[in-house]
């Protein structure tokens, strides 16, 4: 790949989603960088005069908290964990917006929580927020709603929010700044080990090249990051991974400098009802199917019907999302069942014919519609 394909990638992207780590917004001393939130500010108001949205996910609420509250290291119990998330928060946004104001435009706080994805109600309701913020002018500013998170806190990160986020708006390029320079085909650390600049497409095996280092201040890895790329590449979104650290980097990025790993998308834009389908909400159980089933719905775009089912599991309703999975046991799409698990048990296997006897009447011709159906692999 050349250097054309990041221009091309630039090029066609409107909508900028900046993924900022606490390592990078923050010092030594845990206290935020507000010299660092100036830098990425001026290069947003360049991003935004070039006539692209920009939507900011900003991590270091707890980093920023540590250092107002003056705790003298990372708090390990959830009550502290949320005090500092609490505090840092505030002085977190305000230093954000005090950056934007220099350049004459305003920081839009948003916060949510993994909840806020999984209900379409909300799930919409975040993407009206945002788009309307960007009617208005205004940069949203995301993090995760750290105290009333639980979960969250403890095993959440804002890779995967940022991925979530660039499922929400249109075009988009989610660029995720660490103080890593993008995936490497060894230990980052070691001499002999070099940065990759392209991967053309998500493949399980780059998960091989994660390795388990963490930051001092937040709470993802190269693990995280590569599973962000899945999920926002999967649904036609480019990604890069980059070095937050690196002078000018989004200005860099956005001039197609060959800096840190863009992954290019795997698959063509899916459209947003899908994406919620596939990459946002958690399924509720698993439908095994027979190998037909998995080509007809893989390959062919059809609906799943009862006949491809071969087993059953987990208890749900109808209406809530189940995993497709393959007869090698592998999951390759998710979509909205339309029978809770106790009737379908009783009509698995069937064809439509028999159903109508068994139930008396023949409520959907389908398990799946393949308009509520996302296919994820």
């Amino acid at each position: 790949m050349t250097m054309d394909t990041r221009q091309d990638v630039v090029a066609r992207s409107r909508t900028v989603v900046v993924k900022v780590g606490s390592n990078v917004l923050s010092r030594a001393d845990d206290t935020l960088d507000p010299e660092r939130i100036g830098q990425f500010a001026e290069q947003i108001s360049r991003i935004r005069a070039g006539g692209r949205r920009v939507v900011v996910v900003s991590s270091g609420a707890v980093a920023a908290g540590i250092g107002r509250l003056r705790l003298p290291g990372r708090p390990t119990d959830l009550p502290h964990l949320q005090a500092a998330a609490a505090a840092g928060q505030a002085h977190l946004i305000r230093v954000w917006d005090e950056a934007f104001n220099r350049h004459n435009f305003h920081a839009a706080q948003i916060l949510v929580t993994a909840n806020d994805f999984k209900h379409r109600g909300r799930y919409l309701n975040v993407r009206n927020t945002i788009h309307t913020l960007f009617e208005l002018g205004a940069v949203p500013v995301v993090n995760e709603n750290d105290t009333v998170s639980i979960d969250e806190i403890k095993f959440g990160d804002n890779d995967k929010l940022a991925a979530m986020v660039s499922n929400l708006v249109d075009a988009p390029l989610l660029v995720i700044l660490s103080i890593v320079d993008g995936l490497y085909d060894g230990d980052p650390t070691h001499l002999d080990s070099h940065r990759i600049s392209i991967v053309p497409e998500w493949r399980e095996s780059l998960l091989k090249l994660a390795l388990n280092i963490k930051s001092s201040r937040g709470t993802g890895g190269m693990q995280s990051k590569l599973d962000a790329v899945r999920i926002a590449s999967a649904v036609g979104a480019p990604v890069v991974v980059a070095g937050g650290t690196l002078p000018r980097v989004l200005d860099r990025l956005l001039e197609g400098e060959d800096l840190g790993t863009l992954f290019l998308p795997s698959a063509e834009v899916v459209p947003a009802w899908k994406r919620w389908i596939g990459f946002t909400i958690a399924p509720k159980g698993r439908l095994r199917l027979d190998a037909g089933a998995t080509r007809a719905v893989r390959e062919g775009g059809r609906s799943l019907l009862a006949i491809g089912v071969t087993k059953i599991e987990g208890s749900f309703q109808d209406g809530e999302l189940v995993s497709l999975i393959d007869p090698d046991g592998l999951e390759f799409a998710r979509g909205l069942v339309n029978y809770d698990a106790a009737t379908l048990r009783e009509i698995i296997g069937k064809r439509n014919e028999e159903i109508e006897t068994i139930l008396g009447h023949l409520p959907y011709g389908s398990v799946v519609h393949r308009d509520n159906l996302a296919i994820t692999v």
